[in-house]
């Protein structure tokens, strides 16, 4: 069955790094545009950062920009958020999602993985 497991998260402190990786199994993997999402508490889900299925195109939410970087490796059927100069504001759920290249409405989602930036 599909599958897409995060990991990575934890407790660090502000100006820290963190690396989260997403394990994808089940379907063609390099089929499907990723993406980075998160979710802090009271707060709408929003997209951090996509890769295309290639990893050719990547964009990120602003906030992101400059200190976050998404990446995959297709052999390995994995995505990965690199996470520089953590603050207090990036903490939350992060959850990475799956949408097919050729049907936007086929997607697949993680169950999530936490991030909490603290001293």
């Amino acid at each position: 069955q599909v599958q897409l497991v995060e990991s990575g998260g934890g407790l660090v402190q502000p100006g820290g790094s963190l690396r989260l990786s997403c394990a994808a199994s089940g379907f063609t993997f390099s089929s499907y545009a990723m993406s980075w999402y998160r979710q802090a508490p009271g707060k709408e889900r929003e997209v951090v950062a996509r890769i295309t299925t290639t990893g050719g195109s990547t964009n990120y939410v602003d906030s992101a920009k400059g200190r976050f970087t998404i990446s995959r490796d297709n052999a390995k059927n994995t995505v990965y958020l690199q996470m520089n100069s953590l603050k207090a504001e990036d903490t939350a759920v992060y959850y990475c999602k799956a949408t097919f290249r050729l049907d936007s409405n086929r997607v697949y989602w993680g169950q999530g993985t936490q991030v909490t930036v603290s001293s």
